[in-house]
């Protein structure tokens, strides 16, 4: 299918698309994703969507950046379009190859409602979108009943902007975590390269993993997993190449939901 692209409207209410971090986010994901797409979120996205179960399926994937995540769909037989709010990351998603690409943003997905997707995928994005329930409720209009949405995020309990921390124990010899905030929502300027002198930022919105899944049942989808993936990496030799191993198989880095598109009896929300 030739590659053809789309543009709407921005949502009011605030832009916290990647727009002015585009070169630099290109540079940094690339053709095929950063170390840890690669070695973490597409593969452990592909198993939650079934696998080989995604030939002839349609998927939405949202937020979709610069395709990476359609490439890898695409490659396993699957039709995908992709919508994201920057147009230059669009614009790259189309230079790498065929495939249905949207500029628009992601809390209005109103142009998808019953096109009847079998899945639709949100990957490392929904922390840089907020409000998050339009966005739920997009990914609900636009897939069929009995279809699933994925989406994956760093893990809010252990990986919150500037408020989690390494620490080291030199008494216990032990790596930990330190928390010092999880419950209160809060937005966090996050510059993307610091070594730079004319540095850009981005938004993140912290919310508890209640948030999300709250979300998820008021979009009138209904959580059947939910996966915490540690990082891959491992330390070289060292004093604390053991408990440096053993606090990244134990602290996870990201949190997959994978939610159902199904019949629900209405129950109250508190």
């Amino acid at each position: 299918m030739a590659a053809k692209r789309s543009r709407s409207s921005p949502k009011p209410g605030g832009k916290t698309d990647w727009q002015p971090v585009a070169d630099w986010y290109d540079d940094h994901v690339g053709d095929d994703g950063g170390e840890f797409h690669r070695e973490v979120v597409l593969p452990g996205t592909m198993r939650l969507l079934g696998g080989d179960a995604v030939r002839g399926e349609r998927v939405l994937d949202v937020a979709c950046g610069q395709g990476v995540m359609c490439r890898r769909l695409h490659e396993a037989g699957a039709t995908v379009v992709g919508v994201d709010a920057s147009p230059a990351l669009i614009d790259r998603a189309l230079e790498r190859g065929d495939g249905e690409f949207h500029v628009g943003d992601a809390r209005d997905l109103s142009r998808f409602a019953g096109e009847c997707f079998d899945a639709a995928t949100c990957l490392l994005a929904v922390a840089n979108i907020h409000p998050i329930r339009p966005v739920f409720e997009g990914m609900a209009a636009a897939i069929r009943e009995g279809g699933s949405v994925v989406m994956v995020t760093n893990h809010p309990a252990f990986r919150g902007a500037k408020e989690t921390h390494w620490g080291w124990d030199d008494e216990a010899k032990v790596q930990y975590r330190r928390v010092d905030r999880y419950l209160s929502p809060r937005k966090s300027p996050i510059t993307t390269h610091p070594g730079d002198v004319d540095r850009g930022y981005t938004w993140t919105f912290h919310r508890p993993v209640g948030h999300y899944v709250k979300a998820l049942r008021q979009a009138g989808l209904l959580v059947d997993a939910m996966e915490e993936w540690p990082s891959h990496k491992t330390s070289g030799p060292g004093p604390r190449q053991k408990a440096e191993n053993l606090t990244r198989k134990e602290i996870p880095m990201f949190l997959a939901i994978r939610a159902l598109k199904i019949a629900m009896p209405s129950l109250p929300l508190s």
